[in-house]
């Protein structure tokens, strides 16, 4: 059950999926912590994914969900055996209404993709936005489809971090690109002035308060006293957790983790400093939870649930950890790979040269092609006029 939860939380989709998941209860010194009078919390709002295939994921889920038979069997469903596509072949017991609908749903999601593939023209280079559904079969909703889907979408999750890091890399390669591109247009002194301008900067942002280790006992208890306004020497896990735990499910999921790092990240970014990045803030925070995650949460389930995380406060690294290397203490590149990455580009932008020169050759080809017709239909106009004047006999 939780594997499925977490495949579609940190897919971002449908926050409240599979809302039979409680938290567990927590004991809380109610002298020491007040927490806010109980609400009817209003259903989170579902939000894009990312993945080209967003709302067909989510509206499977959605109507899945309704069907009882289903949502007891995912309740009861491990996490491997989902993902070994055992829990697809429930799909042959779901009631007919949801199978009509989740029929309807694919022949809308073929379409759109036969639309897309018209539009674009390359077939073949799209082929790989099927890979989530039987496209041989446009017409009903099968268990390939369901099966194909969790498969997709698990291992689109699995790589987010990898292709997140690879985008990084080229960001901030480009940025230093762009930076070397500008120092060639400035005379001496101009370039002077910019690397000491550039330095300088550099220097300022490294100039920030010690940031503590992501999930470490000093950076939680610093949330607690800075963010919650309790006495740091009250710090308790167990009321921490339910505390951030926002949506009351009993799991620590990829953004209420990341909501737990605001405080650090607030140390070494502010927005309104030059210096500052404020892309480069948000790969921090990514790169915290993602460490975090890393070692935390050990079913790999994408959560973290309330025993993963008391049994992570019991651990040396959470007492005592090594210090966190910020980003500009750790350079994302290699000279090696700004190299080539400087060759691609020089590559890419030869070969618009050579595209550009191509059409404008073609475009001259085509324009004597003009030229030559409208001499042969002018030649043809007066062979027909000198026709005319020609007495019958």
């Amino acid at each position: 059950m939780s594997y499925l939860k977490g495949l579609l939380t940190s897919c971002l989709v449908l926050a409240s999926v599979m809302s039979w998941a409680k938290a567990v209860p927590i004991s809380i010194d109610k002298t020491k912590v007040k927490l806010p009078e109980e609400t009817v919390k209003e259903p989170p709002q579902s939000v894009d994914t990312g993945l080209h295939y967003d709302r067909y994921l989510r509206e499977v889920i959605d109507f899945l969900e309704k069907d009882q038979h289903f949502r007891e069997k995912l309740h009861n469903t491990d996490m491997e055996d989902i993902k070994q596509g055992k829990l697809a072949k429930e799909l042959d017991f779901v009631s007919h209404h949801v199978r009509t609908k989740l029929d309807e749903l694919k022949r809308q999601e073929v379409s759109r993709l036969r639309t897309l593939i018209k539009t674009i023209n390359t077939k073949w280079a799209l082929l790989k936005q099927f890979e989530y559904l039987n496209h041989m079969n446009p017409h009903t909703f099968e268990v390939e489809d369901l099966d194909r889907l969790i498969k997709s979408a698990t291992n689109d999750l699995e790589n987010y971090d990898k292709e997140r890091h690879e985008e990084f890399k080229r960001y901030e390669m480009m940025k230093e690109h762009e930076r070397r591109e500008h120092l060639k247009t400035l005379d001496e002194e101009g370039r002077r002035k910019e690397e000491e301008h550039y330095e300088e900067m550099k220097k300022k942002h490294a100039d920030h308060p010690k940031v503590n280790h992501p999930g470490s006992k000093d950076q939680l208890k610093e949330v607690w006293e800075e963010a919650d306004g309790l006495d740091p020497e009250d710090f308790d896990p167990k009321t921490f957790f339910n505390l951030h735990d926002t949506n009351g499910d009993g799991f620590f999921d990829e953004q209420e983790l990341e909501a737990l790092f605001t405080k650090e990240l607030e140390k070494i970014y502010d927005p309104t400093n030059e210096e500052d990045d404020m892309v480069e803030m948000e790969e921090e925070r990514l790169r915290m939870r993602e460490h975090v995650m890393n070692e935390v949460d050990t079913n790999k389930d994408r959560l973290v649930s309330l025993d993963e995380f008391l049994v992570a406060t019991k651990k040396k690294e959470f007492l005592e950890p090594d210090s966190w290397e910020t980003l500009e203490q750790n350079q994302e590149y290699t000279e090696e790979e700004m190299r080539e990455f400087e060759e691609q580009l020089a590559r890419q932008e030869e070969d618009l040269h050579q595209k550009a020169a191509d059409l404008q050759q073609q475009r001259e080809d085509l324009e004597r092609q003009q030229e030559q017709l409208n001499a042969q239909k002018m030649e043809l106009q007066q062979v027909t006029e000198l026709i005319c004047l020609i007495p019958a006999h």
